[in-house]
């Protein structure tokens, strides 16, 4: 089963992500641990572009995600499947992903989209303070806004992307964990 969870920063797509792998056994991919994880990890180009990327609050460009990403869906820890956060961001991403799933001749069966406002996201991911891994604050409120901004940006495209494919679950992601894992599984049935 491959599975995507969607929505703004701080909609709580991580959390309820990572609850449904450990219930469904599945390896949980998160796209901002691939990035903390080559900025930590790799020493060249790569390593290089996440670090600045987290430095600065932005995200990582698409054609840079491609690579991470690409030798990511590549381990045989996912063949089988996987449940996904944080990517896609904008419909560039979406497609791609479609096409490498399409490659091993595998579908996505879910696309959960955690519907939050914005002044929830801010409140959240504030609360959240996030390091980066030289200490300095991931998260200020102008580098939450300006990612919010852009996530907003490339919204509509991604959630009609998947709407027309008949995979798009919305869940109100202003509930309580427990009440939006069930709200998940019922969705699945």
């Amino acid at each position: 089963m491959f599975i995507i969870f969607y929505g703004a920063e701080g909609s709580g797509k991580s959390t309820q992500a990572k609850l449904l792998a450990e219930k469904l056994k599945l390896p949980y991919l998160g796209s901002g641990d691939l990035v903390r994880d080559y900025a930590q990890k790799d020493k060249g180009m790569m390593g290089d572009i996440c670090r600045e990327a987290l430095q600065l609050g932005h995200y990582v460009a698409d054609s840079e995600m491609f690579v991470l990403w690409k030798v990511r869906l590549k381990e045989p820890d996912v063949a089988e499947g996987f449940v996904i956060d944080g990517f896609p961001r904008n419909h560039t991403q979406a497609l791609f992903l479609t096409e490498k799933l399409d490659k091993y001749a595998k579908k996505v069966n879910f696309v959960f989209y955690l519907e939050v406002s914005e002044p929830e996201s801010i409140k959240r991911l504030l609360a959240r303070g996030r390091t980066n891994p030289d200490g300095s604050m991931h998260d200020s409120e102008e580098k939450v806004r300006s990612r919010l901004k852009l996530y907003q940006e490339q919204e509509a495209d991604v959630l009609k992307f998947y709407q027309e494919e008949g995979l798009l679950k919305r869940i109100n992601g202003e509930q309580t964990i427990e009440q939006i894992h069930q709200d998940i599984l019922k969705a699945m049935q």
